[in-house]
């Protein structure tokens, strides 16, 4: 029988796809196994906003201590490239995403991650947490979730990465990040202290457990010849700084204390962050936008993103309205398009990065932890009722035709999309809705119906839809209206 960690080694290799490291200048599909649907595909209007966003994800995979991010300045420090120099001020995110791998089956040593904040004033900065959460995958199990299953209770989450996006969407704070944090002039506060361990603790490993605590000393297990342990920890931070602050993302081993561990102090990630170099093995590097090589790799984010909300009205053309399709036809808006990958449209919804280390992403790739947030003021032109589905699609790589998608005839199982969408609405009787549905999409994969509304003839129903895009999520995917015949 497989171990915990071992299970969460296959589970990780298989649920991770993150944004995928290459992409081949055409898509190697047999046509036989595709399936063609006709239809309009869009560029999503609106666009993101001009929020900083702290975007901490290469490299991914971590298994020694070193810096994974940092904005500090570089004077001083042992590593200056490994600082960017970029002062927070006001709202900003802080999202996070990273692996640990341990050096084999044996290697049970409990990883931690921080989140540094400093203030370089005279004056003491005060931090408001909006909201909030940081998962492992340990404690977030890759549940089989049958995709359209409601989600109104939360109790449906596959992954650190849905279960955070689920948490933040409802404007939840978790219980151990506080509402405020002040900082005095000079001072560095740890934001977050958590463990990614690479066995069970019988500790708290929400980061509530206060510096220099003693966890429990890892088991003595023989090598069962499974392969290292993996274990990954997602992060999602909404605030504001009433200054300006610097913030870094570090990793290190929990020090050795009387033969078992304990949990790293201020002092220890503050020496770090000092002495300490760029963790590695470090991702492999990007190809430069608009590269013509055959192979183009995206590369992982490390950097300063600009962007923390799209937000967009959708509507034909000029029009206040979106017309509902002919019936037995349907419309969608790209999601998450990036480069080589626009579905027809031409348009990149990458984030910018205003800072980064030159081996990681140039763009945001994925926009992981960004909040879409749609309006569809569907409209129905006709002289009858109709019934309009809006449903989230993960259609066949494509950069050139905006007049159909492909899907796979029998989507395989790779998922490349899980997590919580909400849509609100009225209903005909002007009673307000909130309907969460969990989304689970294969690669290739139609899809089907996730809120069905009936207009009246010459009706206009406003439809509010609104997700966040989740770290462990393979872009692009598609909204589409679509009217029943």
């Amino acid at each position: 029988m497989l171990s915990l960690f071992s299970l969460l080694s296959l589970v990780n290799t298989l649920h991770h796809p993150i944004v995928p490291t290459s992409v081949s200048a055409a898509p190697l599909v047999a046509q036989s196994d595709v399936v063609t649907i006709p239809q309009e595909v869009r560029s999503l209007p609106g666009g993101l906003d001009d929020v900083p966003v702290f975007n901490s994800n290469s490299p991914e995979i971590i298994s020694g201590a070193g810096i994974l991010l940092s904005t500090f300045p570089s004077r001083g420090k042992s590593d200056p490239g490994a600082h960017l120099n970029y002062r927070f001020d006001g709202r900003f995110d802080i999202f996070s995403h990273h692996v640990v791998r341990g050096q084999d089956d044996r290697d049970t040593r409990t990883m931690y991650k921080a989140i540094l904040v400093h203030n370089p004033g005279d004056r003491t900065v005060t931090l408001s947490l909006r909201d909030g959460a940081s998962y492992l995958s340990q404690e977030s199990p890759w549940n089989e979730i049958a995709s359209g299953s409601s989600n109104l209770y939360s109790n449906n989450f596959s992954g650190p990465g849905s279960r955070v996006m689920n948490d933040v969407l409802r404007g939840r704070r978790q219980a151990v990040l506080p509402a405020q944090v002040s900082i005095p002039p000079g001072e560095s506060h740890l934001l977050l202290n958590v463990p990614i361990p690479l066995r069970r603790l019988t500790v708290a490993t929400d980061g509530s457990l206060p510096p220099g605590s003693a966890i429990t000393p890892p088991p003595v297990s023989a090598s069962s010849g499974e392969g290292p342990r993996l274990n990954g920890r997602s992060t999602l931070i909404r605030l504001n700084s009433s200054g300006p602050v610097y913030v870094a993302s570090l990793a290190m081993h929990a020090p050795q204390s009387n033969g078992g561990e304990r949990v790293p102090t201020v002092d220890e990630w503050k020496l770090l962050l000092a002495r300490g170099k760029l963790a590695t093995p470090r991702d492999q590097s990007p190809s430069r936008p608009g590269s013509s090589d055959a192979t183009f790799r995206y590369g992982r984010v490390a950097g300063v993103v600009e962007g923390s909300q799209w937000r967009a009205t959708l509507t034909d053309g000029r029009s206040s309205q979106l017309a509902i399709p002919t019936p037995g036809e349907q419309i969608s808006y790209g999601l998450s398009t990036l480069e080589r990958n626009t579905l027809g449209t031409g348009q990149i919804q990458s984030a910018p990065i205003v800072a980064r280390y030159s081996d990681t992403a140039h763009v945001a790739n994925g926009n992981y932890g960004i909040e879409y947030n749609l309006d569809l003021p569907l409209y129905n032109d006709t002289d009858s009722p109709k019934t309009v589905s809006l449903s989230v699609q993960t259609p066949l790589q494509n950069d050139s035709d905006d007049d159909a998608l492909q899907f796979y005839a029998s989507p395989e199982q790779r998922v490349f999309f899980r997590g919580t969408v909400l849509f609100l609405y009225k209903e005909t009787d002007g009673r307000s809705r909130a309907v969460y549905k969990y989304v689970v999409q294969n690669s290739g994969e139609q899809g089907e119906s996730l809120l069905d509304l009936t207009l009246a003839p010459g009706e206009q129903r406003d439809v509010n839809v609104q997700f966040l895009y989740p770290p462990d999520a393979t872009p692009p995917q598609v909204l589409t209206v679509a009217t029943q015949g």
